[in-house]
């Protein structure tokens, strides 16, 4: 990323009531303030409620903001600009929650985004219910009327706490200046520890803007927030000697083993004992894909594989997973021969789907070296992992790529894998081109895979690949996997790119369909495409252009290599509109509520 150039300036409000300003009123970037000026404001005592928010945002380290302004959180813009805290302003609100999402995942710090209330909030929501069904660390602050108006249908006024409420870890309504500081600092904790989620604080304007001189807590849990570190020691001794008993183990690695910076234990675990380990989605990276312990993704568009691992093994030690239905497929077929070890974090995730045999609630990391010391011997399993080879062997993902026919995605995904190094950052909207890039790029590290997988969130990538950008190392590369419908909902996002000068590469996988719902319709709909066709989609590469960004189009297979080396080499935002075959489609797949051993490699098998 340039140097940065931009800060947040309050908006022009000319003779307007300020508490009547639309949450449209977005700043331009300007010049940043005064640095030596910003540094010492960090010293000087705060003299409202928004400085005492801002000051705990400072205090808990945070160094990036995503948001759009607007009048009943404008207090809160107004003492950020004279903090370090660098604020992005988004195209839209959903962003700003995408963007913050996947700086927490990327980070493993909770992002941080902003709105102001009514419109703004609401628009928040997606991307908050995408980091709660993800157990992604976010805080979410909010503007809201005046207290004195709430439940009086004020201009821009929503029951924000109450909208939010099933989509948050925790929320706050904020109603004490002297206490408000406070409350974003153990939002901020609450967002971090334990099981990670969204947490969300509503701040009324006239909180905000009366006067407190409190310095706000330093970010900690409430004292009634209990987190189980250590699993119960004999359940632990009792599932060791299991998996020193097993002939066909296997270790499932879910998001939670990332969350808990468990990747490193795992990866020692499996190797030392020689189990094959296959990853949930959300789980990629968790274990290096080019091991030949690697079964890769299971799930309805797992590999074949990793199913069949799945259907066959007699041991499972499952971490830091929920067990969704995406991953089981129908539950009474998932594993039938397996006990279960199961090893989460948080309590009501064991037995909620699959039932632990062996439930080991603690910290993922905690619990794999208590694993770890336990197993004396290795499980005697030299013919089960030869059986996992020959099925690598025997559904392998490989394709077909005719040069006379259209460019296929698969190929795509390769050629972009192949051009990045084994630290580049992946992230991607949701559909068909969600799950080629999950199936064809080889991950090889934690954090390096950002999507939305619980909630499936279309538009996802774009905003991903902003946030990702400031959470990453400097050298490392972004590369947004996109769909032409995905990147259709969220590509204004292109502006904030381009005006930040973002370092990130857009690969959008255009087969003109929202791709997977008319794979759906072929296989079971019987091919009545109903609002699938997406042939009006407008040419990418021309309007990344428009925007200021870099434009590339892909239509045939030698033009691959060599557009995608000059996007990649352009210092940047760039936009490669790919041009794909309109029918391809994603394979291996298993029927919704199927059986995971059962999968299709055709359609004609579905």
């Amino acid at each position: 990323m340039s140097e940065r150039a931009a800060k947040v300036t309050p908006a022009e409000t000319d003779e307007q009531d300020d508490d009547q300003i639309t949450d449209s009123a977005a700043p331009d970037a300007v010049t940043e303030p005064d640095a030596d000026a910003a540094s010492e404001s960090t010293t000087e005592p705060v003299t409202n409620g928004a400085q005492s928010v801002v000051r705990a945002l400072e205090n808990a380290g945070v160094e990036y903001a995503f948001g759009v302004q607007g009048g009943a959180i404008m207090p809160v813009y107004d003492a950020l600009y004279d903090s370090e805290i660098y604020h992005v302003t988004m195209a839209h609100e959903q962003a700003a929650a995408h963007a913050a999402d996947a700086y927490g995942i990327v980070s493993g710090e909770p992002g941080i985004c902003l709105a102001t209330s009514g419109p703004g909030a609401t628009n928040l929501v997606t991307g908050i219910a995408d980091a709660d069904m993800d157990s992604d660390p976010l805080v979410a602050l909010t503007g809201q009327v005046p207290t004195a108006f709430v439940g009086n249908d004020a201009f821009q006024e929503t029951d924000t706490t109450g909208v939010t409420k099933p989509v948050t870890k925790d929320n706050t309504f904020a109603s004490d200046p002297d206490r408000v500081g406070s409350d974003v600092s153990e939002a901020f904790a609450l967002a971090r520890e334990g099981r990670p989620g969204p947490t969300l604080v509503d701040l009324p304007k006239d909180v905000t803007k009366s006067e407190t001189d409190r310095e706000p807590d330093e970010p900690k849990t409430p004292d009634t927030y209990h987190v189980q570190e250590r699993a119960n020691a004999e359940i632990v001794a009792a599932a060791a000697e299991r998996l020193e008993n097993a002939t066909r183990p296997v270790m499932l690695l879910g998001g939670g083993v990332i969350k808990g910076e468990a990747s490193e234990a795992c990866r020692e675990f499996a190797i030392e004992h020689e189990i094959p380990v296959i990853t949930t989605m959300p789980g990629i990276g968790a274990f290096p894909e080019d091991h030949e312990l690697s079964m890769e993704m299971a799930g309805m568009h797992g590999t074949g594989y990793a199913n069949m691992a799945i259907t066959h093994c007699d041991t499972m030690l499952a971490i830091g997973t929920r067990f969704d239905d995406r991953l089981t497929g129908g539950i009474e077929t998932f594993a039938p021969d397996a006990e279960i070890i199961h090893v989460d974090i948080d309590p009501a995730e064991i037995s909620k789907n699959i039932h632990a045999d062996y439930p080991l609630i603690g910290d993922a990391e905690t619990v794999v070296e208590q694993l770890s010391t336990a197993v004396e011997t290795s499980p005697e399993a030299k013919k089960w992992r030869a059986q996992c080879q020959q099925w690598k062997s025997d559904y392998s993902m490989a394709y077909d790529a005719p040069e006379d026919e259209p460019v296929q995605p698969e190929f795509v995904v390769e050629a972009l894998d192949e051009a990045t190094a084994d630290d580049t950052i992946v992230t991607t909207g949701v559909g068909q081109h969600q799950m080629w890039a999950c199936q064809y790029w080889t991950y090889t590290e934690p954090r390096t895979w950002v999507s939305s997988h619980g909630l499936g969130t279309m538009g996802y990538g774009l905003p991903a690949a902003i946030g990702a950008r400031l959470a990453a190392d400097d050298d490392q590369d972004v590369v947004c996997i996109d769909g032409d419908g995905s990147f259709l909902m969220t590509l204004q996002e292109l502006s904030v790119a381009v005006r930040e000068n973002l370092d990130i590469t857009v690969a959008v996988l255009n087969n003109e369909y929202i791709g997977m719902v008319r794979q759906w319709q072929d296989a079971f709909f019987g091919g009545r495409h109903a609002a699938s066709d997406y042939n009006w989609m407008p040419e990418f590469d021309k309007l990344a252009e428009a925007f200021g960004a870099a434009g590339f189009r892909i239509d045939d297979y030698d033009d691959v290599a060599e557009t995608i080396e000059e996007a990649l080499a352009y210092d940047g935002p760039s936009v490669i509109d790919v041009h794909i075959d309109p029918d391809a489609n994603v394979y291996p797949m298993v029927p919704s509520g199927g059986d995971n051993g059962q999968f299709a490699l055709t359609e004609d098998q579905l």
